[in-house]
C-alpha cells in the first residue's frame, strides 16, 4: 500500500486542485490517499463548532472520493483519537470569509481540545495536545467524530486512528489516581483506551480494517502487550522512528494473535524542520523487511502537506513538493533510484533534468502547480538577498537616505538619484512576482493559507523594500 498523507491542518488545497493531482499521484504510483480532515470535514450538529470557516461541504467530501475512486486510489480517513486533537484553525478572525465576521456567535474554528466546550477532556489542563482517556465524554465525543466521518466514507475499506504523540500522558490527576488503584502503568492506561476505541469501531463497522502510528506501542512493556488483546490493528512506524530490530521482533511475538501488520514509512515535511520552504530531492530509503510472516507487503506513508501542528508555521507547500514525492513514488515502485525511475519522473512532471545531489528540476515542468514551485524557488532563493543587498549595500542609501533622513523626509536629489532607478526596477520585478504567485496560490488554497504563506515568506523582506520605495517617492 502506498499512501499519500493528506494532512489538512496544514494548507487543504482546493477540490478543484486536487482533481488535477490524483491523476499524477496514480500515474506516479500511489494507490491510496490518507486524509487527515481535521477541521476540514463538514461536522454537523454539536461539532459543528469544530469545523473552519473553509472546511469542505459534503459534496466536497463526495468528490474527493469519486476522484480517487476514478483513479483507483484507496482513501482512507484518518480521524485523531488520542493524541494531536489541539490541532485546528489557527487563523485570526480577520482572515475568516466576510459572512462569517458580523456574526458574533460564529464559530472559533478551533479543533476538539482548543475549544472551550471541550477543554474539561484535556489529560492535563494546562495543555490542548491529548485527551483524558477516563472521562467518559471522550470516548462519547471519538465515537461521534468517528461516526460523522465514517459516514462519509461508506466506500472505505480502512480507517487511521492516529494515535501517536500523546502527549503528557499519565500526567492528569485522573491517570495518576487510575494507575494508583489499578498497579498499571502508562502503556497499559494507552492500551486500554486503544481497545475501547477498536471496539467501537469493530462493533459499528464490521470488516473495517484499522491503522494506527506505533510510536507509542514501542515504548510499552512486553508484559503490558502480552495482557492486552489490541483487536485487528494494522501498525505503522511514526516518521523518523528507526525500525529496532528488538522492538520489531517484541511487536510480531506480542501481537501475533491481533494479526498486527507492521509497515513502512517515510516522511516529506519540514526540511530542516518547521519552517520549510522547499523539499530536498533525496529518494526515500526502502523500508526494511520485518520478522512477521502474516506481512504481505509494505505501507510507505508519503506526507508532503502539513505544518508540524497548529501552533506552528506551515510546511512546504504541495505544489511544492510533488516533484519529491514524484521521486520518492517512483523509488518505492522501482525499489530504488534507477535511471528508469528517473526517466518516469522526468516524464510525469515534464522536466527535462532532475540533479538529486543539488535538488533541482531543470525545464519548466508541465506538473499542476509547477508555476508555484518556480515562482516559489524565486523567492526562497533571491527574494531575501536581493532586497538586503539593496538596503545594505548601497552606499548612497546607507550615507544619504539612513533611517533619519528617512523619518524627517529630507536628502539630496543627486544622492537619491544614484540609487533610485536600480530600487524601483527592484520593487517592481518582485511586486509582479508576487502579483502572480499570489493569482496561483488563490486557484489552489484559501485566502487564510494565502495570507499566512505571504506573511511569513514574503512580506518580512518585500516590506522593507516597499517602505524604502514609499519614503523615496
Amino acid at each position: 500500500i502506498r499512501l499519500v498523507h493528506l494532512d489538512l491542518k496544514g494548507a487543504a488545497p482546493r477540490v478543484s486542485y486536487l482533481e488535477q493531482v490524483f491523476p499524477l499521484l496514480s500515474q506516479l504510483g500511489a494507490n491510496g490517499i490518507l486524509i487527515e480532515y481535521e477541521d476540514m470535514f463538514p461536522f454537523k450538529g454539536e461539532l459543528e463548532i469544530l469545523k473552519s470557516p473553509y472546511a469542505y461541504s459534503e459534496e466536497d467530501i463526495e468528490r474527493i472520493q469519486q476522484l480517487a475512486e476514478l483513479h483507483k486510489l484507496e482513501v482512507v480517513p484518518l480521524v485523531q483519537t488520542f493524541g494531536h486533537v489541539e490541532v485546528g484553525d489557527p487563523h485570526p478572525a480577520s482572515l475568516w470569509p466576510v459572512a462569517w465576521k458580523p456574526a458574533l456567535t460564529a464559530p472559533s474554528a478551533q479543533f476538539i481540545l482548543k475549544h472551550e466546550k471541550y477543554q474539561h477532556l484535556r489529560e492535563v489542563e494546562r495543555f490542548p495536545n491529548s485527551f483524558n482517556p477516563h472521562i467518559p465524554e471522550t470516548l462519547a465525543l471519538l465515537k461521534s467524530i468517528l461516526s460523522q466521518v465514517m459516514e462519509k466514507h461508506r466506500r472505505s475499506t480502512w480507517i487511521h486512528i492516529g494515535a501517536d504523540e500523546v502527549f503528557h500522558l499519565g500526567e492528569g490527576m485522573d491517570s495518576k489516581n487510575w494507575m494508583s488503584r489499578n498497579k498499571g502503568d502508562t502503556g497499559t492506561m494507552y492500551l486500554k483506551h486503544i481497545k475501547e476505541v477498536l471496539g467501537f469501531i469493530a462493533t459499528q463497522y464490521w470488516g473495517l480494517r484499522v491503522l494506527m502510528w506505533d510510536d507509542m506501542l514501542r515504548k510499552i512493556s512486553v508484559g503490558a502487550l502480552r495482557g492486552e488483546r489490541m483487536g485487528t490493528a494494522v501498525l505503522a512506524p511514526k516518521p523518523g522512528v528507526s525500525a529496532a530490530p528488538v522492538c520489531v521482533t517484541t511487536l510480531s511475538r506480542c501481537l501475533a494473535e491481533a494479526h498486527a501488520w507492521p509497515c513502512g514509512d517515510t516522511e516529506l515535511r519540514g526540511a530542516g524542520g518547521a519552517p520549510g520552504i522547499l523539499l530536498p530531492l533525496a529518494p526515500v530509503p526502502i523500508p526494511p523487511p520485518y520478522p512477521v510472516p502474516a506481512v504481505q507487503g509494505v505501507m510507505a506513508w508519503l506526507a508532503p502537506l502539513r505544518r508540524y501542528d497548529h501552533y506552528s508555521v506551515l510546511c512546504e507547500l504541495l505544489p511544492v513538493g510533488i516533484p519529491s514525492l514524484a521521486v520518492c513514488l517512483q523509488t518505492l515502485v522501482n525499489g530504488g533510484f534507477t535511471e528508469e525511475t528517473k526517466r518516469k519522473v522526468l516524464e510525469a512532471l515534464g522536466f527535462q533534468s532532475l540533479q538529486l545531489e543539488q535538488s533541482t528540476c531543470e525545464g519548466r515542468g508541465t506538473f499542476p502547480g509547477a508555476e508555484i514551485y518556480h515562482m516559489v524557488e524565486q523567492v526562497n532563493g533571491h527574494l531575501k538577498e536581493s532586497i538586503l543587498k539593496a538596503l545594505e549595500e548601497e552606499s548612497a542609501i546607507k550615507g544619504w537616505f539612513s533611517p533619519y533622513h528617512r523619518k524627517h523626509q529630507f536628502g539630496n536629489p543627486r544622492n537619491m538619484e544614484s540609487f533610485g532607478s536600480k530600487v524601483l526596477k527592484l520593487h517592481e520585478d518582485w511586486e509582479s512576482l508576487v502579483h502572480d504567485l499570489r493569482g496561483q496560490l488563490e486557484r489552489v488554497y484559501f485566502p487564510d493559507t494565502v495570507e499566512e504563506w505571504m506573511e511569513e515568506n514574503v512580506n518580512p523582506y518585500l516590506d522593507q523594500l516597499r517602505n524604502l520605495v514609499r519614503d523615496y517617492q
